[in-house]
């Protein structure tokens, strides 16, 4: 399983700057509210996939707060872990307070500011030999490791740190198929703790 199938639902960005939604059950009116807010629907790796193409920020802020705001009605198991709804209007784009880059067995982080270094050890982060990055204290799983940077994330978010997340998925094909399915039910409970909900 990847992280990406841990919650319902699962906003991110492709290092080609694609805005991406996976949905891991049925949601009733999916579809339909995320091509009225200009998704695509396509078939990748075999599990479809909504896209938005490279665009500025602000309208796929605008876009996929849209989208985001019609699925919370079903859900409030949601992770936005997007970079693209919100990179930074100044040109040549700054380095982020916080970069995380987060892959389906790791989960590393950089920072550039004090603070954000501050913040990074408050979560449990434990800096490298050479102090260059931070990594989880203890190997963790898929479900963990998205709940470790969604908690982090949203954190640094919410006291005005400027993040970048990277999931190691360059482009739209690159994203994992959808984990086998057994006949047996599977009972699914809470994926990540709080949901993750950037104000759009």
């Amino acid at each position: 399983m990847s992280f990406v199938d841990v919650p319902d639902v699962f906003i991110g960005s492709t290092d080609d700057a694609h805005t991406f939604v996976v949905l891991n059950r049925h949601i009733r009116s999916a579809d339909r509210l995320l091509t009225d807010a200009g998704f695509t629907a396509r078939k990748v790796n075999g599990r479809t996939v909504y896209l938005l193409p490279p665009t500025a920020s602000e309208e796929a802020n605008e876009r996929a707060g849209i989208a985001m705001y019609g699925l919370l009605s079903h859900t409030h198991d949601l992770v936005d872990l997007s970079w693209t709804t919100r990179r930074s209007r100044q040109s040549p784009c700054p380095e982020p307070d916080l970069r995380f880059t987060l892959t389906d067995t790791t989960l590393t982080a950089t920072a550039t500011t004090d603070e954000a270094r501050s913040l990074l050890e408050q979560h449990g982060f434990t800096p490298s030999t050479d102090g260059s990055s931070y990594e989880p204290s203890m190997p963790l799983s898929e479900h963990d490791l998205l709940g470790a940077v969604v908690r982090a994330e949203s954190h640094a978010y919410a006291h005005g740190l400027d993040v970048h997340v990277e999931l190691g998925i360059p482009t739209p094909d690159a994203i994992p198929a959808a984990p086998q399915r057994t006949s047996a039910a599977i009972p699914c409970g809470p994926a990540t703790g709080p949901v993750r909900r950037r104000t759009h």
